[in-house]
C-alpha cells in the first residue's frame, strides 16, 4: 500500500508515516460530507457561528501542540506557530461576527421597482479544498471557516509534508462540537484527486499553490463545470522609492523576506530601489540579511529555521545557480552547507537581477532576496509590473498620498502595503491577478465565493 512519510527539515528525522486512501475511501468521505451538509444547510448562520466561536477557543486552548506540529513538520518558527494559531482563532471569530449580515437576505425590487425581490445566498455542498505546506493551519482554515459559515461542507486534501497538522485540525474542529463528517481529511495522490474533482457531490474547488499546479486544477476543474477559487504564487515586489525613509525600508523589507522562513505567497521578494537611494538601501539591507541569526526552529532568538524539504532545498539552490549563470550578482549567501541536521538555506542576496533569471522571472520560495535597480519612481513601477504575477506588493515613501496613487491607479496586483509588511487580514480581502490565480477570500468576499446567489421574485 502507498504511503505518505512525514519528516522534520529541522534534524531530517522521520516524524510518521500514513496509508494513502483508496478512490473508494476518499469517495465515503465525500459522500458522508454531502450528508453532513443535508442537515448543516438547514442551521441558522447565528447557529453556525456558535460552533466556528467554539472552535477559535479550542484552537487557542491547543496552541502550543498546533504550533509544535507545524514547526516539526514543515520548520516553521515555533514562535510563528503561536502567531498563525492566534491568526486562525480570529478568522473563526471574525466569520461568526460577520457572516450572519454579509450572508442575509436582501431585499430588492424588480419589474421597475414595482414588485419585490428577495436575494438569497445558498450553499451549494461540498467544496474540495487543496492547500499547501506553508502555512499548515491557516490555510485550510480560511477555506474552512468562510463555507462552514455559508452552509457548505469541506474535504481537505493538505500537502503531503504537513499530513498530521490537517489531520490535528479535524480532530480538534470535531472536539469542538463540529458535526461529524463536515470537515474531513482525504489522504490522496494525485491521481485519486482528480476524480475528486470530478465527483458528482463536490460543486467546488479551491487551491493555493504553485501556478503550474493552479493550471492542472482549474483545467480539471472546468471540465467537469465546477467553480475554482486560486491563489497562485507571486515574486512581490517591494518599491522603495527616492523620498523613502530608508531605515524603515530596510528593516521592513527584511523582516518581509525572511518571515515564514521566505516561504511565504506574500513575502517581500523583489526589491525595487530607485537610484537615488539604491546604495544606501542596498549597504544596509545586505549587512541585516547577514545578521540574521538562522537555526533551531524551536529556539525563541531564531529568526531563520529550515526551509520545509530537501525538495525546496534543492530548488533554492538551482534557483539561486540559474540567476548567477545568468548574471545576476551574489552580494550574501547562496553557499548552504551540507548540514547533516537539517535543510538550511541562508539569508541570501541577490542583485544586477535580470529578465531571464529565475530571480527576476520567478517565485524563490525561500529566503533569497532579489535587489533590482530602477532610474527613478516611475521606472520602479514599471519594473514592479513586468512579472506574470500579481499577488501582493509593497510601496516605501514618506509622500503617502502619492503612495496610494500608485497603489490605487498603478499597481497591478491585489493587495499593496504601504510603508508596512504583513500576511492577511480577516477584515482585508486576500487574492491576486494575472498567473497569480483569481477570487478572494477574507474580508465577507470569501463567504460569498461558493454560494448560489438565488434571485426570487415576488408577485407584488
Amino acid at each position: 500500500m502507498a504511503q505518505i512519510t512525514t519528516n522534520n527539515p529541522a534534524t531530517r528525522e522521520t516524524i510518521a508515516t500514513y496509508d494513502l486512501m483508496s478512490k473508494d475511501e476518499a469517495f465515503a468521505k465525500i459522500e458522508a460530507a454531502h450528508e453532513a451538509f443535508l442537515d448543516w444547510r438547514t442551521r441558522s448562520h447565528e447557529d453556525r457561528g456558535e460552533i466556528l466561536r467554539k472552535i477559535a477557543k479550542m484552537l487557542r486552548d491547543n496552541s502550543g501542540r498546533i504550533s509544535e506540529m507545524m514547526t516539526r513538520e514543515m520548520g516553521k518558527l515555533l514562535k510563528d506557530g503561536a502567531t498563525e494559531v492566534e491568526i486562525c482563532a480570529r478568522i473563526f471569530e471574525y466569520t461568526a461576527d460577520n457572516g450572519p449580515s454579509e450572508l442575509a437576505d436582501e431585499e430588492r425590487t424588480h419589474s421597475g421597482g414595482k414588485k419585490r425581490g428577495i436575494v438569497t445566498y445558498s450553499p451549494i455542498g461540498v467544496i474540495y479544498s487543496i492547500q499547501p505546506w506553508n502555512f499548515p493551519l491557516y490555510q485550510p482554515v480560511r477555506v474552512l471557516a468562510a463555507n462552514a459559515m455559508a452552509g457548505n461542507a469541506c474535504i481537505l486534501k493538505h500537502a503531503s509534508i504537513c499530513t498530521g497538522s490537517g489531520l490535528l485540525l479535524r480532530d480538534l474542529c470535531l472536539e469542538a462540537g463540529l458535526p461529524e463528517g463536515l470537515f474531513d481529511v482525504v489522504l490522496v495522490d494525485h491521481d485519486v484527486s482528480d476524480e475528486i474533482i470530478k465527483h458528482d457531490k463536490i460543486r467546488a474547488v479551491t487551491m493555493t499553490g504553485s501556478d503550474g499546479a493552479g493550471r492542472h486544477i482549474g483545467k480539471t476543474a472546468a471540465e467537469a463545470l465546477k467553480k475554482t477559487v486560486l491563489e497562485l504564487g507571486s515574486n512581490d515586489a517591494y518599491l522603495v522609492l527616492e523620498d523613502a525613509d530608508i531605515d524603515l525600508a530596510v528593516k521592513t523589507c527584511v523582516a518581509g523576506r525572511l518571515y515564514n522562513n521566505g516561504e511565504t505567497c506574500v513575502s517581500a521578494k523583489r526589491f525595487i530601489v530607485t537610484e537615488t537611494v539604491y546604495d544606501d538601501f542596498v549597504e544596509a539591507f545586505v549587512e541585516r540579511m547577514k545578521s540574521a541569526k538562522m537555526g533551531d526552529p524551536t529556539s525563541e532568538d531564531t529568526q531563520l529555521g529550515p526551509v520545509s524539504s530537501k525538495e525546496q532545498f534543492e530548488t533554492l539552490v538551482e534557483q539561486v545557480q540559474k540567476s548567477v549563470d545568468g548574471g545576476c550578482t551574489l552580494l550574501c549567501g547562496g553557499d548552504p552547507e551540507d548540514d547533516p541536521d537539517g535543510w538550511y538555506y541562508p539569508a541570501t542576496v541577490l542583485a544586477d537581477c535580470k529578465p531571464g533569471t529565475p530571480a527576476y522571472d520567478d517565485e524563490l520560495f525561500g529566503p533569497v532576496a532579489s535587489v533590482i535597480r530602477a532610474k527613478d519612481d516611475d521606472d520602479a513601477m514599471r519594473i514592479a509590473n513586468d512579472s506574470r504575477y500579481g499577488l501582493g506588493g509593497g510601496i516605501f515613501s514618506k509622500d503617502e498620498d502619492k503612495a496610494i496613487r500608485l497603489a490605487r491607479d498603478h499597481f497591478d496586483t491585489g493587495m499593496i502595503r504601504i510603508n508596512s509588511f504583513g500576511a492577511a487580514d480577516p477584515n482585508m480581502p486576500f487574492g491576486g491577478v494575472k498567473d497569480s490565480g483569481y477570487g478572494r477570500e477574507h474580508g465577507g468576499f470569501g463567504m460569498k465565493e461558493f454560494v448560489n446567489a438565488k434571485a426570487i421574485f415576488l408577485p407584488s
